[in-house]
């Protein structure tokens, strides 16, 4: 009996996988930021190749000479301030945007994971410590708790930059990872799988965690868009990248004191940042709703 219930517990992991993808392939607003965010990867993953296709292939051939000089052939965006096509340092400048965002997710996940399964699973005086952890680090403001932390540190790297934006991004993702994991530790094949003696991390792993993690994962494409725009804040009040680094953020922050002589260093940064933020809300929105059964239709 137990058998059978692991394997219709198995059976129903796929079914819902498949449901999922069975409602949001029918969405135009799932193929459409996913279009979007396919080209930005590209754009970051080989900047120097895109870059070379309608303007210049290194961001920092500059002259001077054409500051601040508006659309021009092999320059189809203009150049910035220190004369520096705007359109290669736009295609670079997305590398750093979506690697901030890309790992803060993912070391704020796998720590919400870690800290929500145990709390969830473990229950009793584990879940109230870990609770009670959690609401120490949901205390302190999101920007407010970064820029004191960055303020500390002499490095201001991709990687150290994601590490404190991460710090206080894991506290939402770690109580819905402990309420969804709660959800499930009583289903039935769990039940079945303590019967049969299997190791704890197995369960966690074969059929607590497959049932629980969709709509963490949903909500982990929202927070990717929050923190490529707190990435691009604290850059465009001086404190995070720096130069030379390139991000959308630090070319928002240059752009700013010219705006009304030269607005295309400051636009087209800021439409590719709304752009990508915007795909991933959406996707994140479209990915949520197909994750509850009560938005499959």
């Amino acid at each position: 009996m137990t058998d059978q219930v692991l394997a219709q517990a198995v059976e129903e992991d796929t079914l819902g996988g498949r449901g999922v993808w069975a409602t949001v392939r029918k969405r135009v607003l799932f193929w459409v930021p996913l279009a979007v965010l396919a080209v930005l990867v590209l754009l970051a993953a080989f900047p120097g190749w895109v870059g070379g296709w309608f303007g210049s292939d290194d961001p920092r051939a500059c002259d001077l000479s054409a500051s601040a000089r508006p659309s021009s052939p092999g320059h189809p965006f203009g150049q910035d301030l220190q004369g520096c096509d705007v359109y290669t340092n736009v295609v670079h400048g997305a590398r750093a945007s979506l690697a901030v965002g890309l790992f803060c997710t993912l070391i704020a996940l796998v720590i919400a994971v870690l800290i929500g399964t145990l709390a969830g699973y473990v229950g009793g005086w584990t879940d109230s410590v870990l609770a009670r952890l959690t609401d120490v680090f949901l205390g302190f403001p999101f920007l407010l708790g970064a820029i004191v932390a960055l303020n500390s540190l002499g490095d201001r790297s991709v990687l150290s930059i994601s590490l404190v934006l991460a710090l206080f991004s894991w506290p939402t993702l770690a109580r819905m990872v402990r309420t969804t994991v709660r959800a499930t530790r009583d289903a039935e094949y769990v039940q079945a799988a303590k019967a049969m003696g299997f190791p704890t991390l197995r369960i966690l792993t074969h059929y607590v965690l497959p049932n629980a993690i969709g709509p963490v994962l949903a909500v982990a494409t929202l927070t990717v868009g929050g923190v490529i725009v707190a990435e691009s804040t604290l850059t465009f009040l001086g404190l995070g990248l720096r130069p030379p680094s390139i991000s959308w953020g630090l070319q928002l922050a240059t752009a700013q004191s010219r705006f009304q002589q030269a607005p295309h260093t400051l636009i087209y940064p800021g439409i590719f940042l709304a752009a990508t933020v915007l795909s991933l809300i959406t996707l994140g929105d479209v990915l949520r709703d197909a994750v509850n059964p009560k938005g499959r239709s």
